[in-house]
């Protein structure tokens, strides 16, 4: 199980809604086919090229060995990892946000905007990889406008094209197709908007499983509402993306995606972006779009992701200051968990063929047999830093023992996302806004949101529905204030 992966039995909810025209003038779309699934001899060629790419940088790197991965399922076995806290903390310290590389203490806003350049330096170089210094520009356009009732909302569908320029390497090809759904009931009028808030995709119904279990036992619960359809209710809009269209979810395609074109189709160097920071990017020029579109309000808008899409979500509100906001669900190790913990995912894992594609290629030296965590010049309690002032919400679910839905969210370790948290908040009382307001790891199901950094585990499994209606409380009441 990957932090990208959800349990065996989980129930994925995505975040969409049933859609039906509801009259009015409509533009005819000719949406793009949808892919081939992938054969079986597709995954292994996948798998293949992904374990070649990660054996080269490995390599470059002198690296022989990576750590193993931790098994998810087998509770209390061998090989499987640690749900116990008592074991969670080898490391006594992390290293320390407001101390300058040189040791000069960070007392004054002036100086944190010197110590902030040095962090993203640190993660620049050793965790998600360096933007190339130049990237091809994106031409957005709208390829048709429809109005449809989303879960039952009217609303109004723009769906737009981003096409990357690739004149300088024909050979790769970057499209990025987008939905942008606003209410209908606003129309005229500019709304907050979710980046990653929903899909206009059909939503899959699943039943309640045989046997009665308790509603707190399954990973999603049966009744959860649907995010598109809570924002749309709020007045706000959602745009549903593809991440993958952007940079595919795979070593194997390094040498493609928006990484491949600007590298030429040539491999990357051990420093090039991972697919993290590709992903975010490509919803920092979603923003871009948004920021002209007469039914958006540019200074609202926000950016959600769960799972590996959480750790994406995060990197794009730490890289671009226009989002105004971000839901940061259930992103465990290499998003908002802190490397420095022995709970749940691993550094093995993450550094493993199926995903250390997601950073960069320095990364694989803290995950070297011999090597570990605490030899990394930062942690993520640094990178959460880098949003302050602004406004985030970081989620999880729970620890589920029950056989069938073991382990529950566990692998994401919400404690130890709420512990970066705590340890993040110093800069937001440095630039006189209000951190997480308490040590203390929060009761089961208990919103945290006295200051700008919210926090809250649900009793579910790897799902975000749950958070969904109190993450929309928090940016309602973050918005107000501007």
């Amino acid at each position: 199980m990957t932090s990208g992966t959800f349990s065996k039995f989980a129930i994925v909810l995505l975040a969409s809604g049933c859609i039906a025209p509801i009259g009015g003038a409509q533009t005819p779309v000719a949406a793009p086919p949808a892919p081939a699934p992938p054969t079986a001899a597709d995954r292994a060629a996948i798998a293949a090229a992904s374990s070649a790419e990660r054996e080269r940088e490995m390599k470059l790197l002198g690296i022989t060995e990576i750590q193993p991965s931790a098994t998810a399922y087998d509770i209390d076995k061998p090989g499987n990892a640690n749900y116990d806290e008592s074991k969670a903390n080898p490391y006594p310290k992390l290293p320390d946000l407001l101390t300058m590389n040189d040791g000069t203490k960070v007392t004054t806003p002036a100086q944190w905007r010197m110590r902030r350049e040095e962090i993203k330096a640190l993660f620049d170089e050793n965790v998600y990889g360096k933007y190339p210094a130049q990237i091809p520009s994106v031409t957005w356009k709208v390829d048709g406008v429809e109005e449809m009732t989303v879960q039952g909302v009217p609303a109004i569908v723009k769906h737009i094209t981003g096409h990357v320029d690739n004149s300088a390497y024909p050979a790769i090809t970057v499209d990025i197709h987008a939905d942008v759904v606003t209410p209908a009931s606003t129309k005229g009028k500019k709304v907050p908007v979710i980046i990653g808030g929903g899909s206009i995709r059909p939503r899959p119904a699943f039943p309640r499983p045989a046997g009665g279990q308790p509603v707190h036992m399954l990973s999603t619960p049966p009744d959860a509402p649907d995010s598109a359809k809570l924002l749309l209710e709020h007045g706000w809009g959602f745009v549903g993306r593809n991440l993958n269209e952007v940079q595919a979810d795979n070593g194997a395609g390094l040498d493609k995606g928006i990484i491949g074109l600007v590298n030429k189709g040539q491999p990357r160097k051990l420093d090039d972006w991972g697919v993290l920071r590709a992903w975010a990017w490509g919803d920092s020029k979603v923003l871009d779009y948004l920021q002209t579109d007469p039914d958006v309000d540019g200074t609202k808008v926000g950016v959600m992701g769960h799972s590996r899409g959480g750790k994406a979500a995060l990197v794009a509100e730490v890289d671009d200051p226009r989002f105004a906001i971000g839901f940061i669900s259930s992103s465990g190790a290499g998003g908002a968990d802190l490397y420095r913990r022995n709970y749940g995912e691993t550094m093995g894992n993450i550094a493993a063929p199926i995903e250390f594609h997601w950073f960069a290629g320095n990364f694989l030296r803290y995950a070297a047999v011999g090597h570990s965590a605490n030899e990394m010049p930062v942690d993520s309690h640094e990178f959460i830093a880098l949003i302050a002032p602004r406004p985030v919400f970081i989620g999880g679910g729970a620890l589920i023992t029950d056989p069938q839905y073991a382990p529950g969210d566990a692998w994401q370790d919400a404690q130890g996302m709420f512990m970066a948290a705590v340890a993040a908040s110093p800069a937001w009382e440095l630039l006189g806004a209000k951190g997480i307001g308490t040590t203390t790891f929060p009761p089961m199901d208990t919103l945290v949101d006295s200051g700008d950094v919210a926090f809250r585990q649900h009793q579910y499994g790897h799902t975000p529905a749950p958070n969904w209606p109190y993450f929309i409380e928090f940016a309602d009441k973050e918005f107000k204030k501007r």
